[in-house]
């Protein structure tokens, strides 16, 4: 038996033979307060070729009873591990199956929290990629669609919800509780299927789909946190998000109801489950937030919106296309948030956010093409990653360029009609873009679909002593790993000071490059500007590089620059270079402190801030390393005190500082706001920045754990569990490091949000010795842990307590000793050859900066 695994090869061979008509579950919770197991029975029925055999999937505690055709199956003989044998089937078939199934605190399958605020229990599923077979028995793959009939019995007081509108007017009562059978689903894959159950606050509205049906909304949060949820806000970016797909798609909302539902301990995000999106509690602001937070929230729900479509109306037939479901959902998003709502910069987010992931991830030891080898659902579990989302989503924006944006949604309107309720492929899509477009995509998808990394850019421009440019190429490199050079349609600006000194565009042209050199030749003739931008507006999917002119200018002038677009372009540009080992790494220490008090976009603000730290911490040289980390530290503090007062920048300049804080007096300015001696001006010290002040407070080691409890008890609430747990991790000796490590490794008691918590600061130490001694103990469990915990919890773990911020040879020595001795776990692998590449890198631009200051 293969364990949880399942192969891509079992599941076309299974779909090859079997027709799934329909499942009708009746799951039972009333005993949800006293047993860790609920009881599933459920009815399957389905088409197979008569004679054959095969497995229906099910990760059960128990199962009690098999009946399959009316023969019962004696439940030891066909159940073990993940699967239930069917032998000899007819044409016709119907099984029936009676089993008991665990209950969770790993945020997969069926999730059980307990609020600590009012001792009520709240429950969501989660099932994507693999996890409905932890609720109840299922053909787990996405091309055998079904319909869903849900039966649930739960507490009488409770919100139950799932697919398809919740019974009206009242649930029927039962012994111990309430009963509420839910209409069948359209025909679904499994991992869309959703039941939410609890004591959960529900707002309710409605809106007119294009249709001309009336299509419920419901938004819902947990009591103890309802009163900071601003339902009125989410409604009405979901009515502006219906408006705009359903024009721009052509096709009307296919579900008859739309609920949006915040649950507790959430891994994700969000997920679209059909009719039934969850979301994470992150998105409910019971203190100040960033507008880079605010704005991410947004491009969430409309993420999961366009999913409704794309993804739940049409499936993809495998994983491997799960590239194209998140893909199209992160570019619908952003363009509909762009588009349709108050967040008219939305492209300059990705561009700060996403493409900084791809990139990063493209340059990985582990990347890989956009359209993945998933040979199994091991494999599909790691490729929730920047390729998938962040580089998929890039490309598609380029797709969008090349076949043109009214070709490109005729092209999708046309996908969604033709398989509608079915399960498509990338072939079909691109079938239908080449009929509106008029291009070969073909070609096009080699090359950028079938190859992994990342090209870059470089300007190459002569002038004559007049100043005016004779010839200008660019030129198009690629990694030695992965040598492919591609077509890309970009722009290149030109950008003047005017009488103001403001940086503006002063010239454009967009054309299409390909192979080693592209000449751009409508250049040819003009008086050569301050700033030369390929890649301007930010088209391609490709790393740039600024000629040495252009590059002074920026240094320069970033803050002058007045395109927020243009900005984050140049930003990342810098960034990609420092981090190359190109730049010195204290230029760019000096680029973010020069100029982030002037940046106007929220989430360019947090990335540059983010990249800050990583540089001061782990880009320059050990000896050099507590000196920047205080300069630093001290610096952000400087710039946060002349913020404007209220703004989105102090707010964020106050939470890096907490952050970067190195010493004694670093620590006795935090001390001072937290308790109110210090205070800035439209800054409120709220409960959560209280508790980032505290993290930061433990890390400086001017913090105990007695402090810490005493936080708890004033805040014991779930946020308040998992700012403590943040907090604890940052502890600074090694002694507290091993207990984080202990706790986490010793035990699966723990759950989901504390787990990820506890390894938020675990690894974010400023006397890196700290956590020397553990190294070893890493290596020692992680073949164990990972094959005794579920996925998602072996994720945290192996990612949390990898000890990067060592950034020594002897790390790296250890790291490819322990590749080297398990050439066998690729998913395991993939985590720890993507975080020794982390310390290699650093390696080489501490390298840089060692050489940088000799100089």
């Amino acid at each position: 038996m293969p364990g949880e695994n399942l192969t891509k090869v079992e599941a076309l061979t299974r779909s090859q033979h079997i027709t799934v008509k329909g499942y009708t579950i009746e799951i039972d919770l009333r005993d949800v307060a006293t047993s860790p197991t609920f009881r599933t029975t459920a009815t399957v029925t389905f088409l197979a070729e008569a004679g054959q055999s095969s497995f229906i999937d099910a990760i059960a505690h128990t199962v009690h009873r098999v009946t399959l055709n009316g023969t019962e199956l004696d439940p030891a003989d066909v159940f073990a591990e993940s699967r239930i044998k069917l032998p000899s089937l007819k044409a016709d078939n119907t099984l029936e199956v009676e089993a008991d199934f665990a209950y969770t605190n790993s945020g997969e399958g069926l999730h059980r929290f307990v609020d600590p605020v009012d001792n009520e229990i709240y429950l969501y599923t989660q099932f994507e990629v693999p996890d409905s077979r932890r609720v109840f028995p299922v053909f787990e793959q996405p091309d055998l669609k079904a319909t869903f009939s849900f039966t649930i019995h739960a507490p009488a007081h409770w919100e139950v919800v799932s697919n398809q509108p919740t019974p009206t007017p009242t649930p029927t009562p039962v012994e111990g509780g309430a009963t509420w059978s839910f209409t069948p689903t359209p025909r679904i894959s499994s991992y869309i299927t959703a039941l939410i159950a609890g004591p959960y606050d529900v707002v309710r509205d409605e809106l007119t789909s294009s249709s001309g049906k009336t299509i419920p909304l419901g938004v819902f949060s947990r009591k103890s946190l309802s009163q900071y949820l601003d339902t009125d806000y989410i409604i009405d970016i979901t009515r502006k998000g219906f408006e705009y797909f359903e024009s721009r798609f052509g096709v009307p909302y296919p579900f008859e109801k739309y609920d949006q539902l915040f649950v507790p301990e959430f891994n994700a995000g969000a997920m679209e489950n059909a009719g039934a999106v969850t979301f994470t509690e992150t998105y409910v602001f019971r203190s100040q937030v960033s507008d880079a937070v605010r704005e991410r929230r947004v491009v969430t729900i409309l993420h999961e919106l366009a999913h409704m479509w794309f993804g739940d109306l049409v499936t993809m037939r495998w994983w491997n296309d799960l590239w194209l479901n998140e893909s199209f959902a992160e570019w619908a998003s952003t363009i509909a948030t762009a588009e349709a709502t108050e967040w008219s910069e939305a492209w300059t987010t990705f561009q700060a956010m996403e493409k900084s992931w791809a990139y990063r991830q493209d340059q990985l030891p582990s990347t890989h093409p956009i359209v993945a080898k998933i040979r199994d659902i091991e494999d599909v579990q790691v490729n929730f990653d920047g390729i998938t989302y962040a580089k998929g989503g890039s490309v598609l924006k380029q797709l969008v360029a090349w076949v043109g944006e009214e070709a490109f949604f005729r092209g999708v309107h046309n996908y969604f009609v033709k398989h509608q309720w079915g399960n498509a492929t990338l072939a079909d899509l691109l079938t239908e873009l080449e009929d509106t477009s008029g291009r070969a995509l073909r070609p096009w998808s080699e090359l950028w679909l079938e190859t992994a990394g990342v090209n870059t850019l470089y300007p190459e421009v002569t002038i004559d002593k007049a100043g005016v440019i004779t010839d200008f190429q660019i030129r198009q490199t690629a990694p030695e790993d992965w040598p492919t050079l591609r077509p890309h349609r970009l722009a290149v600006g030109f950008y003047n000071p005017g009488e103001d000194g403001v940086l503006q565009r002063v010239w454009r042209t967009e054309l299409d490059i390909d192979g080693e050199l592209s000449p751009v030749s409508d250049a040819i003739g003009q008086t050569r500007p301050a700033l030369i931008l390929i890649n301007d507006d930010d088209l391609a999917y490709a790393k740039i590089r600024l000629d040495e002119h252009s590059r002074q200018t920026a240094v320069e002038n970033l803050s002058q620059v007045a395109s927020p677009l243009t900005r984050a372009l140049i930003w990342g540009s810098l960034w990609d270079s420092t981090r190359d080992a190109e730049t010195p790494p204290a230029d760019f220490i000096e680029l973010v402190l020069g100029n982030i008090a002037y940046e106007t976009e929220s989430t360019t603000i947090r990335t540059a801030l983010g990249q800050l730290a990583l540089v001061a911490r782990n880009y320059v040289t050990p000896e050099r390393r507590s000196a920047v980390l205080e300069d630093v530290g001290t610096r952000v503090w400087d710039l946060a005190k002349n913020a404007a007062a209220g703004s989105d920048a102090q707010f964020q300049l106050v939470k890096a500082f907490a952050t970067l804080a190195s010493s004694r007096e670093h620590a006795e300015i935090l001390n001072s706001l937290r308790d109110g001696n210090t205070a800035l001006d439209g800054l409120t010290m709220d409960t959560d920045l209280s508790w980032e002040l505290l993290a930061g407070l433990a890390l400086c080691g001017q913090a105990s754990s007695s402090d810490i409890d005493t936080a708890l008890a004033a805040d014991n609430t779930s946020n308040g569990q998992q700012a403590a747990a943040r907090a604890r991790s940052m502890l600074p000796r090694t002694e507290d490091k091993k207990a984080v490590f202990d706790q986490l490794v010793s035990s699966d008691a723990t759950p989901n949000a504390i787990v990820r918590s506890l390894t938020l600061g675990y690894d974010l130490v400023n006397d890196q010795s700290a956590l020397e001694s553990l190294v070893d103990e890493y290596f020692s469990m992680l073949e164990p842990m990972w094959n005794s915990r579920t996925y998602k919890i072996a994720e945290y773990l192996a990612e949390g307590l990898y000890p990067g911020s060592l950034v020594t040879e002897e790390l790296v020595t250890k790291s490819k000793a322990w590749l080297d001795s398990h050439p066998s776990i690729p998913a395991l692998r993939r985590i720890v050859e993507e975080s020794v590449a982390g310390v290699e890198r650093s390696l080489r631009v501490q390298a840089l900066d060692r050489a940088h200051q000799n100089s």
